[in-house]
């Protein structure tokens, strides 16, 4: 194993562009080879049981362009198809919803924490129990909010539709005391100042994907994979199932970056 292999990324569809842009911030030598399984999005509504068959078929793409360590930048494929994956993989396998709990407790301070997230990972219970596990005390509310990635995913996250829909959805959460809350899915980041303005600036938004990269960041020192030439340009490959068109304007707008240009794949069955 060379260190310059790449750091793979996988995701129901642009949400984990959340977590790739904390990765080029923070792990400015890494390469990344990102994939969205957009023509299936989202995985929320899903049965546990595709979202596993889903994410095995994304995870099995990645490690045949020989992946050093794989992140799952989806919380509804991370809250059941984790612990699966990790156990039959010889590489690091990292998830999102840990790293986000470990942040939102220390975030804390009257240890009223909210979670959002799709119906998947709400059912999952995954962030209430690892929250319970280290704080048995806090009060947990979770919300499952099915609206927020269809409209990240066609693009109108700025727009005024998603100001009444993210206003709506999150109107169970207003009269709650919660300083914390965590976006419990990777495309919420791209909604975050709706959502910060409609919740308030006295609660602190926890970003489970941009916390997830402290993890990556802390592996690759650990199994000493981190790249160190840094003498060359880092190389970011984007794939996706569904269509290039969208997901490059997203990924220009959320990057930064002119120069993504996503390929387009095919992954079994569309449903």
């Amino acid at each position: 194993m060379t260190n310059t292999q790449p750091i793979g990324f996988i995701d129901s569809g642009v949400g984990g562009l959340t977590v790739v842009k904390e990765a080029i911030k923070q792990l400015p030598n890494e390469n990344i080879i990102y994939l969205g399984d957009t023509a299936r999005c989202p995985y929320g509504p899903r049965p546990a049981k595709q979202v596993i068959e889903y994410t095995w078929q994304m995870t099995k793409f990645l490690l045949e362009k020989n992946i050093k360590m794989l992140v799952i930048a989806c919380n509804t494929a991370t809250a059941v198809a984790l612990e699966e994956i990790k156990a039959q993989l010889d590489i690091p396998v990292v998830g999102v919803i840990l790293p986000g709990t470990r942040a939102a407790v220390k975030a804390t301070k009257n240890r009223q924490i909210g979670i959002i997230g799709t119906a998947g990972t709400i059912k999952s219970s995954s962030y209430e129990q690892a929250i319970k596990m280290k704080v048995p005390e806090a009060s947990v509310t979770s919300l499952a909010c099915p609206k927020f990635v269809p409209i990240v995913e066609s693009n109108q996250f700025q727009s005024s539709v998603a100001k009444k829909i993210v206003a709506e959805t999150l109107l169970p959460l207003q009269h709650k005391k919660l300083d914390t809350l965590i976006l419990g899915c990777t495309h919420y980041p791209l909604l975050r100042p709706i959502i910060q303005n409609i919740m308030g600036s006295h609660v602190k938004l926890i970003d489970s994907g941009a916390e997830t990269i402290g993890e990556v960041s802390m592996l690759l020192d650990y199994f000493d994979i981190a790249n160190v030439n840094v003498m060359s340009q880092p190389d970011y490959s984007f794939y996706t199932t569904g269509s290039t068109v969208m997901f490059d304007g997203i990924a220009k707008e959320w990057l930064a970056s002119t120069k993504v240009q996503s390929q387009h794949i095919e992954l079994g069955g569309k449903e």
